[in-house]
């Protein structure tokens, strides 16, 4: 890898866990990995609730907004995470891809995401030394 790593997180809508998976990344790692999310279908609108749990913990997602998932963001990513979209997600040699079982946010009220939320932020902070970023 040459500068910093970036790492894509993929999910279906790109509105609950690929946004709240951004949203620790950043908080947690500042500007020495380069964070992208995307989705395959995006949805209009990030959810709500995943807001609302990440603002719990002092992070604001407010400003994010659902993305479609290119073939660029993926090549120009060296780890590409996965959370749940199967065979929507495109593969290409060379890149690390990981895929976290996580339940999805879509529709669960806050005391059904805020574990979701916690689980994500552990998987963050073990990709970041993974990562080994200085």
């Amino acid at each position: 890898m040459s500068g910093k790593p970036s790492v894509l997180f993929v999910c279906v809508h790109n509105a609950g866990r690929s946004q709240m998976a951004a949203g620790w990344l950043a908080h947690l790692a500042g500007d020495r990995i380069e964070v992208r999310s995307a989705g395959s279908a995006p949805a209009e609108a990030i959810n709500p609730v995943a807001v609302r749990a990440m603002a719990e913990v002092g992070i604001d997602i407010t400003g994010q907004r659902p993305k479609i998932l290119s073939v660029d963001a993926v090549q120009a990513s060296d780890v590409v995470i996965t959370m749940g979209c199967g065979d929507a997600c495109p593969i290409f040699p060379g890149k690390r891809y990981e895929d976290w079982a996580l339940e999805d946010p879509a529709g669960q009220g806050i005391e059904a995401v805020r574990p979701i939320r916690d689980e994500i932020r552990d998987r963050i902070q073990k990709l970041i030394a993974e990562l080994d970023v200085e």
